[in-house]
């Protein structure tokens, strides 16, 4: 299921990204709200996990593309 490239689309084109991007508001929010520790380990460690999930997939996606046989061309 994880080789299909439209899957891969979604993961790295809308999923991934919007999970960084939430993941940065909740690590920034929890450093403005006092909690610096945790919120600084959420905003780097977790917030890079999307983001290159999200590169990880749009390159697995290519590859996917590039192995499909061309349906009639």
């Amino acid at each position: 299921m994880l080789k299909k490239p439209e899957t891969l689309f979604v993961l790295g084109y809308m999923l991934l990204p919007l999970f960084a991007l939430l993941s940065a508001i909740v690590g920034l929010t929890m450093i403005l709200g006092g909690n610096k520790i945790l919120g600084i380990i959420v905003l780097v460690v977790v917030t890079q996990i999307f983001a290159f999930g999200a590169f990880y997939a749009l390159r697995a996606r290519k590859a996917a593309l590039l192995e499909e046989p061309d349906s009639g061309k």
